[in-house]
């Protein structure tokens, strides 16, 4: 019975031992169940948008995209001063002497992040474009629609493979909170567009549905004659 108590003793100690390296040293990297870095995570599992604003902004304080990234592996969750009650959270989060707000629209699958203090005032931007700066590492996030106007429009547009989809929005896409509708229920409603290989501008307009970017409609500024709703 002595052996198995100084056993128990020895294996506790190691592992608060452990418990501490994992909190101070790795951080996120280690931590995901920790409270900041929950927000964290949840904030990187979306695509992060910088509006044409916020990025005049971060411009003149000399802030990069990479910043913005490295505040979710390292910076600060200010819980105190975000709004983490309502439907629509938006997180406060310090670095470097810099604070950045994320927020996190209901059902939404993007964050806009923008540069400021106050949690309470911020609201996701109704107005204008932005650039995604961050994906999810998910290689099947687009998941189009199998009705007959979207497979119709499929074929059409020659973007059969939804892999590919996301290989040009990552490349080059831009989002449109003029054409979004973010606050629609029950689900907000998002516009993107993108380049094709050949130079074409397609839009789509898409769901957030079981982490996946649903898309409903595809459009192109060309017309795709014959799919019709």
């Amino acid at each position: 019975m002595t052996n198995f108590w100084r056993r128990l003793k020895y294996y506790g100690f190691g592992f608060l031992l452990g418990m501490l390296f994992l909190v101070f040293f790795f951080q996120n990297r280690g931590c995901s169940w920790l409270p900041a870095n929950r927000v964290k995570n949840t904030v990187l599992d979306r695509l992060i948008v910088v509006s044409d604003e916020t990025a005049a902004e971060m411009k003149r304080i000399n802030v990069t995209n990479q910043d913005l990234i490295n505040v979710l592996n390292d910076g600060d969750v200010d819980f105190k001063n975000s709004d983490k009650d309502s439907k629509s959270k938006v997180y406060r989060i310090s670095k470097d002497g810099h604070s950045y707000l994320f927020t996190l629209p209901y059902e939404s699958f993007i964050s806009e992040v923008k540069i400021g203090k106050s949690a309470k005032k911020c609201k996701t931007s109704t107005i204008g474009n932005g650039r995604i700066i961050h994906f999810p590492n998910d290689d099947n996030l687009i998941y189009p629609d199998s009705s007959a106007v979207v497979t119709c429009q499929q074929d059409a547009l020659g973007l059969i493979d939804p892999r590919e989809i996301l290989r040009r929005i990552e490349k080059d896409s831009w989002f449109s909170f003029d054409r979004s509708k973010l606050r629609q229920r029950p689900k907000p409603e998002h516009f993107m567009e993108f380049t094709t290989a050949k130079g074409d501008t397609i839009g789509i307009t898409a769901i957030w549905y079981k982490n996946k970017i649903n898309v409903t409609y595809f459009e192109s500024r060309k017309g795709i004659p014959g799919c019709e709703q």
